[in-house]
């Protein structure tokens, strides 16, 4: 393969939902690679509308992801059949249970956030379409993570230290392992506060016609919400709706 095409992309990565604009030098640190490579590097990805100058000095040049990436989002966006499949469901869920609803996905070792619908709460979760979050954090990606194979599941977990977001001690991995079982016995997974403080998640599998778990439905609130008879309301709804999902993608149960 191409290394300048390689080491180009590999720039993409520095940009994140919290941090949106990248100075040329703290992309040269963080790519450590020498300056004129990766100014280089970033006049190409300029050139081809994957990154814009959002300010130039003498001193510095700043960037920030340019319009064809979003293009090419929405590209792949709508060619997840799943998604479309997905929505009138998700939207029948969340007039039902009045929560907000995701659909998320596995894609290289991240959890991305493919689909969402609010709830009708004045106070609402601002989760965007197309964030990634690590498979350990959060019910959605935790529950795709309990249903890969055993051997992907160690590589994950086992790759380096997992910091959960609302503390800096490590995640104990025994104990994740553990409960990445239990969620795959239940048949779906809950999380208290791991992505935002007094927050619930309550996830789903939704499988394909090839019996795979293809993506999470997830419903999300105030930890509140979640008690008692309305937690039994909302788990057999959700439970519910990720079945109709899966057998609109083909799903056969035995």
């Amino acid at each position: 393969m191409n290394q300048s095409v390689i080491k180009a992309l590999k720039l993409l990565d520095f940009f994140t939902e919290d941090t949106r604009e990248l100075s040329l030098k703290e992309i040269t640190r963080k790519a450590n690679l020498p300056k004129p490579t990766v100014y280089r590097l970033l006049s190409s990805l300029e050139q081809s509308g994957f990154l814009m100058k959002v300010n130039e000095n003498e001193q510095d040049t700043k960037y920030r992801l340019g319009l064809k990436l979003l293009e090419l989002g929405n590209l792949v966006s709508e060619q997840l059949e799943i998604r479309s499949i997905a929505k009138p469901y998700m939207e029948a869920l969340a007039n039902d249970i009045n929560e907000a609803v995701h659909l998320v996905i596995l894609h290289d070792y991240q959890a991305i956030y493919i689909e969402k619908v609010d709830s009708n709460r004045a106070l609402r979760l601002y989760t965007n379409v197309g964030k990634s979050s690590p498979l350990y954090i959060g019910s959605g990606p935790k529950l795709l993570l309990a249903f890969l194979n055993d051997q992907k599941q160690n590589e994950i977990v086992s790759h380096e230290p997992l910091y959960p977001l609302m503390d800096d001690r490590p995640i104990n991995k025994q104990k994740l392992l553990q409960e990445l079982k239990e969620i795959r016995e239940k048949g779906y997974s809950i999380s208290i506060g791991e992505q935002d403080i007094d927050t619930t998640g309550v996830s789903y599998p939704v499988y394909d016609y090839q019996k795979k778990v293809a993506a999470a439905l997830t419903v999300s609130g105030l930890s509140s919400h979640f008690e008692g008879e309305n937690l039994e309301y909302i788990k057999q709804k959700t439970k519910k709706a990720a079945q109709d999902i899966s057998a609109a993608l083909g799903y056969l149960p035995l």
